[in-house]
């Protein structure tokens, strides 16, 4: 590859350069064939839960699949690799992984989390400030003043999420890093990479102590498994979240491990298309007469554009837009989509639309849900893979006829 490949794959000139190694390592690291008396080319799937010991307690490297698999192993191993880690964490959903980082505190311990943030994450640290006695306060990352205001003692974890869910602030994950650690260094800066993968952002290289997944969405990217995962440098974290995954328990099944190990091998093939389709469809509505804004990191008018370009090598198939006030019912658009399924979730080959006031992100307190303009004229698109242009056609005749 030559030194302008990023415009070549990413189809956007600007962004920071993909990584030219990354299919190689999706599809070699973790796994070596020839490890195997069998020598498979693809990992096997072992869905035994038990494994036979040579003597009392002395196994040939696993004893129960809760505690170790080796088809989530190969999994694991790949994860790491892709985010540039040492260690992977895979659970039964991203909550599950969130939920075991949160074990990591106890109470009167201090988070920091930014103020727009899965609908599912904020729920969870709303429920645990009631009944954990965990202290929790939602800020706008994109004001690094917010974010050292409201720095305590107690702070424990500093929970960034860029692009943000579902306005798409940029967080710049650098300073927030510096920032936080500069205050405390043993404070755990953690950051939900999940809408752009390790395939367009890499936020350990960006000073993060912690990377959590929704695996559901873009690695797997077939809208066919729930699975989590955290990835780490960190041995000390490393080594606290592995007792605690086995300790819970909430970790995933060989046969998903084994589809999104599959999904990874095409995920540096999928996301070009998903970013190509999504910027398409946003350069569309941001032309539409019935549409008043669209965000989309990779427009111009996105306020943090430029920080999108600097800290990733592109976007994914993520976008929001508001249909103008009396321009058209959005319920009826979204009835009138015959492409774009009306569903929640996000990351599959197939396109998806949603209101996230009403949907995943009803359970925001409706305050902030205004502060954050997440309106009922809101809207939530997760473009696949489709046809560009019939992508662009469907959405031209739900408008027309809303």
């Amino acid at each position: 590859m030559n030194g302008n490949s990023n415009e070549t794959i990413n189809g956007n000139e600007g962004w920071r350069a993909v990584d030219k190694n990354f299919a190689t390592a999706a599809i070699h690291a973790g796994y070596k064939p020839k490890d195997f008396s069998h020598a498979p080319v693809i990992p096997a799937i072992t869905l035994s839960t038990t494994f036979v010991q040579d003597e009392p307690a002395k196994h040939r490297g696993y004893d129960y699949t809760r505690s170790g698999n080796p088809t989530r192993e190969v999994l694991e191993k790949t994860l790491a690799a892709l985010d540039k880690g040492k260690h992977a964490i895979c659970f039964s959903s991203g909550l599950a992984a969130s939920s075991t980082i949160i074990q990591l505190l106890t109470a009167g311990d201090h988070i920091v989390c930014i103020d727009d943030v899965y609908g599912g994450t904020g729920r969870l640290f709303r429920h645990l400030a009631k009944t954990k006695g965990l202290l929790v306060d939602f800020v706008d990352f994109t004001d690094p003043n917010q974010l050292k205001g409201v720095l305590k003692s107690n702070t424990k974890i500093v929970w960034a999420e860029t692009p943000s869910n579902p306005t798409l602030k940029i967080v710049d994950i650098a300073k927030v890093a510096e920032i936080a650690h500069a205050f405390n260094k043993d404070i755990v800066v953690v950051v939900d990479n999940t809408f752009l993968t390790s395939y367009y952002q890499l936020p350990l290289e960006l000073g993060a102590d912690l990377v959590v997944y929704s695996l559901t969405k873009y690695m797997n990217g077939h809208s066919d498994v729930l699975m989590g995962a955290i990835v780490t440098k960190n041995e000390d974290l490393h080594t606290r979240l592995s007792f605690l995954q086995n300790a819970i328990g909430a970790v995933p099944s060989p046969f998903d491990c084994f589809l999104v190990n599959r999904s990874l091998k095409t995920l540096h093939v999928r996301m070009p298309t998903h970013m190509k389709n999504g910027l398409a469809v946003a350069k569309f509505l941001e032309r539409h007469p019935k549409v008043s804004k669209v965000l989309h990191p990779g427009l111009p008018s996105h306020s943090q554009h430029q920080l999108a370009m600097k800290q990733a090598s592109g976007h994914s198939g993520l976008l929001s837009f508001y249909i103008k006030e009396g321009a058209g019912s959005p319920t009826k658009f979204l009835q009138q989509l015959k492409l774009f399924s009306l569903a929640e979730s996000l990351g599959g080959y197939e396109s998806l639309s949603e209101i996230p006031a009403s949907m995943t992100h009803a359970s925001v307190p409706p305050e902030l849900r205004v502060k954050l303009g997440i309106t009922d004229n809101f809207i939530r698109l997760s473009v696949g893979l489709e046809g560009e242009e019939d992508l662009l056609k469907d959405l031209d005749q739900a408008l027309n006829n809303c």
